[in-house]
């Protein structure tokens, strides 16, 4: 069983260590929980088919594992494929929080007029970096001028008018848009033909299932009690954080953070380094279990100095109340 979410390698190398600590009797790994809250705190990566919306998947994966609530972390148009990762339950709180994450596609687009190889690949190049889009007629949003980012684009394959492209790209870029802007900026006109997500956030095609993979698992589990199927395919939503900055607290502070404190200094045992004023920053137990999403109010460095006073503000709390003892209940006044 893999139980490492937070970083281990070179781990004083990540993290600034604030308060040695040890993992005690509270808590339980993430891959180590009961089925069924492995099941309501975790998610799944679905390949989704060319065919449905992505709404639609997210409500086949809540009907087959028979729960209330899933969500999915990035829209796919129902022609295309790809990578869909779709949160459970308790995971459906971070869905805000892992929408931005950047996203690679590989498309084919389709020329209107011929055009050399090398011209197409100068002008999709010129395309890398900050971009001017308007969403087509087609999209769900407001159709107001924005700014996204491509941070990398490469012909893969040219055949005639047809160029097989890999674009990666921050989230909420129109890959359809792109593929019509640069038919226009050759001069030759073009479409987007075919769309798949092949990675969105760390999740990549290599993480995928189908919908089928997960119902046949799931029918393992309910009518011969099989697990391993469905563990391997469904992921404890910790996973979802990797791309979150990361402070480690003490099984003490837990449950404050719980029913909603804000953490505070004498709360930390290990302090991602590269946290900055203002960032987005998961707290993590010592036994790698999400407690909440918080906002960094200062820098790893100054945190790490600090003996007292509020590091980070408590934006949205995953862990229920009560999993760690009410320690804070004992004491006079909060940690300050």
């Amino acid at each position: 069983m893999k139980e490492k979410i937070i970083p281990n390698k070179n781990f004083e190398e990540v993290f600034f260590i604030k308060e040695e600590g040890v993992a005690g009797e509270n808590g339980t790994y993430p891959y180590s929980r009961p089925i069924r809250d492995y099941i309501t705190k975790g998610m799944v990566c679905i390949d989704k088919p060319m065919g449905p919306s992505s709404h639609e998947v997210v409500v086949w994966v809540r009907k087959i594992l028979e729960v209330e609530k899933t969500g999915h972390t990035g829209t796919l148009d129902p022609r295309v494929t790809g990578v869909l990762p779709v949160m459970i339950e308790h995971g459906t709180k971070l869905v805000k929080y892992l929408q931005e994450s950047d996203k690679e596609y590989i498309a084919l687009m389709h020329l209107h007029g011929n055009a050399r190889q090398e011209d197409v690949e100068r002008v999709m190049k010129s395309f890398v970096g900050r971009i001017y889009q308007r969403p087509p007629l087609k999209s769900a949003v407001k159709k107001r001028l924005r700014t996204r980012e491509v941070k990398e684009i490469e012909i893969l394959e040219m055949d005639g008018r047809d160029v097989l492209f890999r674009v990666v790209c921050e989230a909420g870029t129109y890959i359809r848009k792109l593929c019509i802007d640069i038919g226009e900026v050759l001069g030759v006109g073009a479409h987007m033909q075919e769309l798949r997500r092949t990675k969105t956030g760390t999740f990549d095609e290599t993480r995928t299932h189908t919908l089928h993979d997960l119902l046949d698992a799931y029918l393992l589990w309910k009518e011969d009690g099989e697990e391993r199927y469905l563990r391997e395919i469904i992921m404890p939503m910790e996973e979802a954080c990797r791309v979150m900055k990361k402070i480690v607290i003490k099984d003490t502070a837990v449950d404050a953070i719980c029913h909603g404190a804000d953490l505070t200094a004498r709360g930390i045992h290990y302090v991602e380094k590269s946290i900055r004023e203002g960032d987005g920053v998961a707290l993590f137990t010592l036994k790698n279990e999400l407690v909440a999403v918080a906002r960094a109010l200062t820098d790893a460095e100054s945190i790490v100095d600090m003996k007292k006073g509020v590091v980070a503000k408590t934006l949205r709390v995953l862990m229920e109340r009560g999993t760690y003892p009410p320690y804070w209940k004992g004491r006079a006044g909060n940690e300050d």
